[in-house]
C-alpha cells in the first residue's frame, strides 16, 4: 500500500479528489473517500517556458491550497497518480508517494 500526498487550490479539491477515488484511491477495509486534508499556503515562481494556473512570469505567488493524504493499494497507485494529474489544474502538480509498511497485529 502507498500514502499519497497532494496540493491542490480550493477550486478543484472536490474534483480531484473525486477523480481520485473514482481510481481506487481512500479504500481502508470497508471504507472509502477516505483521506485526510489541511489547508496552507504554497509557494512558487513561474519561470519561462512555464503555464502557470494561477500568477505572472517571474513573480513569486503564495497561493491557499489543501495538503490531502489519502492511501491507494499497490496495484492502483499508477492509475490513482494519473487521475489526478488529469483533473489537477497545475501544470505539474506536486505530490509525494511513500510505500507503507504493513504492521497488522
Amino acid at each position: 500500500m502507498y500514502k499519497l500526498c497532494f496540493y491542490v487550490p480550493e477550486s478543484h479539491l472536490d474534483a480531484v479528489k473525486t477523480a481520485m477515488f473514482a481510481a481506487g484511491a481512500g479504500r481502508i477495509d470497508n471504507y472509502d473517500n477516505c483521506c485526510w486534508q489541511t489547508l496552507g499556503t504554497g509557494q512558487y515562481r513561474p519561470l519561462n517556458g512555464s503555464d502557470p494556473f494561477l500568477g505572472q512570469l517571474g513573480r513569486t505567488e503564495e497561493v491557499a491550497e489543501w495538503k490531502v493524504e489519502l492511501v491507494v493499494a499497490d496495484e492502483l497507485i499508477h492509475d490513482v497518480v494519473k487521475a489526478m494529474k488529469q483533473a489537477h489544474p497545475y501544470e505539474i502538480p506536486a505530490f509525494d508517494v511513500w510505500r507503507l509498511s504493513d504492521l497488522r497485529f
